[in-house]
């Protein structure tokens, strides 16, 4: 009896494991779910594969005539009911279509419990653009509203040679999270002078983008000067940016789960309508300069004594474009001498434009004791708040010379008109030849048998060691290439340079030449090809020759003044401060190597 119970027991477990597992393969569950079945080119679709218990090697299908935008995600979600495990595991994408037709959603597979199951396909319709596209928004939907690069110019239509300022904010809505973000492409400014305003950390501020709540960060601060009347393009930025935006899934805590996606943004092209200044009313001796200044002449002194020197300073101070305009040419009595003069500049750039002063410094050294006037001179520039032309006069300044030959002395140099010197006869500048020169005859001497003869006679034998010596040193020189190429590369950046010189005015053979006379310098200094290394890797070769911070820096300025110049407008005086600066570096360099 015993035995029969237990016969029938077992057969019972058996029976009942047989159909527990029947019953697990009978429940295993994969099907496909889209959003829609029909939708325009301009929408989205939603796929999902869905499965009710875990499976592995899951197999996609290749969803032909759609774009993958987002996906594989994967969402799972388990829960246990009055003892009853509830699973599900959902593969989802987000997909856009290429184009219009009837295509299909081919089949999926996945390995459940060491068997294959896969997805019935489904057919979707593709149709023409809708007006308001209705399905679900996505991580690149989301992202569209809530990301925005934006251009702010300081003023569209501004005159020739007036300040505007650029920056560009990136405003990012509060529901997302940026988490990263490079440049694509920088603008250039083409037809512009153009300064960056170093921006040295990002800070997120609050602001309103099309009156909604948005945090927002500077990202690049740049002004502008325009160098050509009519309309002028400023190139977009673009970014790549990642960035986490928020599903419709809610995380074991009921918070929202958020998805990764990459969003390429750009400030919209714009264009700048510049206004050419008035032709009305314009002065005669207009140099260009546009803004609000002050103009004056000043002397280190105004009385001295013949052959000391005093300086005369002509300067323009205020906020305009201080870099893009000549100065007045300081004008002088012909009695006193006069030397090149020294530019100074002391200009900072803001976001309102360039502030501070620019000066040249005449040395001037007078000869002859005597009053001399310096006649006042006249600076004219454009004021763009008033739109009109305002002119300055300086005071006219005595220098009284107290001590020295008076100019109408004897031998001395009168100042006829337009500023000539001319000179003064005093009537013993010339005297008589002598009649009674004084001459004796030349001896007869024999040159033969002389020591001059047999001096003569073996100078050519003298000269055959020197010959040899001289062979073996030309030999020495030709058989060092390191030491030709350097003296080769040294004569060349002398060449360079002056070629610099002769073309200031030229904005591109000027900054040709004054790259390659840099480049060359430096590779007779360090025996290297710098043509090949970056500004970065000649700042670290300088650094290591322990060349002097400032000079380094110096430098490195020029070189990115030269590939600048490639794209931005130079002014003359620019070159010439450049040309000046090349001048002191290599100076400053030649001592320190």
């Amino acid at each position: 009896m015993h035995r029969l119970t237990y016969l029938f027991g077992m057969l019972f477990l058996i029976l009942g494991s047989t159909l527990s597992y029947s019953q697990d393969e009978e429940a295993v569950e994969f099907e496909v779910n889209l959003s829609k079945d029909r939708l325009g080119i301009n929408e989205r679709l939603r796929v999902e594969f869905t499965m009710n218990k875990d499976g592995d090697n899951f197999t996609p299908p290749d969803f032909e005539g759609f774009r993958v935008l987002m996906g594989p995600s994967q969402n799972i979600s388990s829960s246990w009911v009055n003892g009853v495990r509830s699973y599900s595991k959902t593969y989802f994408y987000i997909l856009a279509p290429t184009e219009r037709g009837n295509f299909t959603i081919k089949q999926a597979s996945i390995i459940i419990n060491g068997k294959t199951y896969k997805s019935l396909p489904k057919k979707v319709e593709v149709t023409a653009a809708v007006d308001k596209p209705s399905d679900q928004m996505t991580a690149d939907d989301i992202a569209d509203e809530s990301l925005h690069l934006v251009a702010e110019v300081s003023k569209a239509t501004p005159y020739l040679n007036e300040a505007i300022s650029v920056v560009y904010k990136l405003y990012v809505s509060p529901t997302i999270n940026v988490s990263n973000f490079r440049p694509l492409d920088n603008p250039t400014y083409n037809n512009f002078w153009s300064q960056d305003i170093p921006v040295t950390s990002y800070n997120v501020k609050n602001g309103t983008y099309n009156g909604k709540s948005y945090r927002y960060v500077i990202l690049k601060r740049v002004v502008l000067y325009p160098q050509k009347s009519g309309s002028l393009e400023i190139e977009p930025l673009s970014l790549d940016v990642t960035l986490e935006v928020p599903t419709n899934r809610r995380d074991f805590f009921g918070g929202p789960i958020y998805a990764q996606t990459n969003k390429t943004v750009s400030a919209g092209q714009r264009t700048i309508r510049v206004t050419p200044l008035p032709t009305e009313g314009q002065p005669s001796n207009f140099g260009g300069a546009v803004g609000k200044f002050k103009f004056k002449v000043t002397t280190s002194k105004k009385s001295l004594k013949a052959s000391e020197s005093l300086q005369a300073i002509v300067q323009v101070e205020g906020e305009g474009n201080l870099k893009l305009f000549q100065l007045p040419v300081l004008e002088m009595p012909g009695s006193l001498e006069v030397y090149e003069p020294e530019f100074n500049e002391n200009v900072r750039t803001t976001l309102s434009g360039m502030q501070g002063k620019v000066s040249n410094q005449y040395t001037v050294v007078p000869s002859f004791k005597g009053k001399y006037p310096i006649p006042p001179i006249g600076f004219s520039y454009f004021d763009p708040e008033s739109q009109g032309y305002k002119s300055i006069s300086s005071e006219e300044i005595m220098i009284d010379v107290m001590e020295g030959p008076l100019e109408t002395s004897s031998g001395s140099i009168a100042v006829g008109q337009n500023n000539k010197r001319v000179i003064q006869s005093t009537g013993s500048q010339f005297n008589f030849i002598k009649l009674t020169p004084n001459l004796q005859p030349i001896r007869d001497r024999v040159f033969f048998g002389s020591l001059k003869f047999y001096l003569f006679l073996i100078s050519p034998l003298l000269l055959i060691p020197l010959a040899i010596v001289f062979g073996k040193k030309r030999e020495a020189i030709a058989s060092d290439e390191v030491g030709n190429r350097i003296k080769k590369a040294n004569r060349l950046a002398r060449k360079y340079l002056f070629t610099a010189k002769k073309a200031l005015g030229e904005k591109d053979a000027f900054y040709i030449a004054l790259e390659k006379a840099l480049h060359n310098y430096l590779k007779a200094k360090l025996k290297i090809e710098t043509s090949e290394f970056a500004k970065e890797k000649i700042a670290l070769l300088l650094a290591q020759k322990e060349v002097d911070p400032d000079t380094a820096e110096g430098f490195i300025a020029l070189l990115k003044n030269c590939e600048m110049a490639r794209y931005s407008p130079f002014s003359e005086v620019q070159m010439q401060q450049d040309y000046k600066k090349a001048s002191e570096v290599i100076s400053a360099m030649d001592k320190q190597l």
